[in-house]
């Protein structure tokens, strides 16, 4: 009796979902128009061939307020899960990533180099010292840390979670993928996964070891004041950035990749337009390997691509802009993202993800930036 009164309920709203819908699937897009589409035509031609649905005696409200609702209309939650919170994570991608054996991530560099002379014929000649060190980085242990319990297991439906993860790159072209999470388990996984992602790409800008100990320092603290021009609040000019070019150029830096906050981003499309006349669809091109920058700058060391950060801050007076020259700078990673379940205490399974890594600039010579932008 049960399952033949659940089919007739069925039966019902499905009548009433074809005769607007017709056969099209549940949760079907039929009026986009970014995407071109419009099937609303359609559905006119259908109602003008006479289908009803015959709804006269019955109205919506009847039965009382349910939980939500009412009592008689059950509702039906979407299958998409929007993550309003995502960030986009491109200098995850564009970082090299480097394996690491040990605790620490050592290198070494030369700090002066003694000059080469010249000297008369038979003169005694004496050798040279030239000045050698070492640079030590501590890895630096990244969690996100997850829980489910037995009965959310069994109750939870599969979704689909719309604008999760990013597709490896991090600018206006690029797109979200939007995972399907079969269970609760899986959907508590992958949002772990992207919180430790975009953790990653907070601190590879703003770590601060020395304040907080337990992460690794990121591009801000490591570069410091070094090749740095100040702009004391005022506004960013064409000029500002030939010059970090040249600071970078004269200590035998290459930048090939700049990165800055949306506002920033902002100054300088508007700058290029006005300066050079570029047309706004001209500005645009690669970073290499298929990563799509949002405008390509001709400096005095030629195209340097400049993709964006939403980590770094827009705060008018504490903008920046920073040429990068990634031979130099790599994540050191001791373990790469990594899935572990812990230890079942309750009806519940807990779980965590986790990374071994720390942020090396092995030249800050090598880069230079614009500071305190207004």
């Amino acid at each position: 009796m049960t399952n033949a009164f659940t089919a007739q309920v069925k039966g019902n709203l499905s009548g009433c979902y074809e005769h607007s819908f017709g056969n099209l699937p549940n949760q079907t897009v039929y009026q986009d128009v970014f995407q071109e589409i419009d099937m609303r035509p359609d559905f006119k031609a259908q109602v003008e061939r006479g289908v009803e649905a015959e709804l006269k005696a019955l109205i919506t409200t009847a039965g009382g307020v349910g939980t939500a609702g009412h009592a008689l209309i059950p509702v039906f939650v979407d299958q998409r899960i929007v993550d309003r919170t995502r960030k986009y994570t491109p200098w995850i991608e564009i970082t090299p990533r480097v394996t690491n054996i040990g605790k620490e991530a050592d290198f070494n560099f030369i700090s002066t180099k003694a000059a080469a002379t010249f000297e008369v014929e038979d003169e005694s000649l004496a050798d040279v010292t030239d000045t050698e060190n070492r640079a030590t980085t501590s890895i630096k242990y990244l969690y996100a840390v997850g829980r489910v319990t037995g009965q959310m297991q069994a109750a939870m439906p599969s979704y689909m979670i719309q604008g999760l993860q990013p597709s490896g790159t991090g600018t206006d072209s690029a797109s979200f993928n939007s995972p399907t999470a079969p269970n609760a388990k899986q959907y508590e996984v992958l949002k772990r996964a992207q919180s430790l992602r975009e953790l990653e790409e907070n601190k590879l800008w703003n770590g601060d070891a020395g304040t907080t100990t337990k992460e690794f320092s990121g591009v801000v603290i490591l570069q410091s004041t070094t090749n740095q021009l100040d702009k004391s609040t005022t506004a960013l000019d064409w000029d500002d950035v030939e010059e970090i070019a040249e600071y970078a150029y004269v200590d035998s830096g290459r930048p090939g990749v700049a990165g800055c906050d949306g506002s920033t981003l902002r100054d300088l499309r508007k700058i290029m337009v006005d300066h050079f006349r570029f047309k706004p669809g001209d500005l645009k091109g690669t970073a290499g390997f298929g990563v799509p920058a949002s405008i390509v700058m001709e400096t005095m060391l030629g195209p340097i691509p400049v993709v964006p950060s939403q980590f770094l801050s827009t705060t008018t007076g504490e903008k920046q802009l920073f040429l990068l020259d990634m031979e130099y700078i790599e994540m050191r990673v001791l373990q790469d993202m990594t899935y572990e379940d812990l230890a079942k205490t309750n009806d519940s399974q807990k779980f965590m993800l986790k990374m071994y890594e720390a942020l090396l600039l092995r030249s800050p010579l090598f880069n230079a930036f614009v500071d305190n932008i207004l």
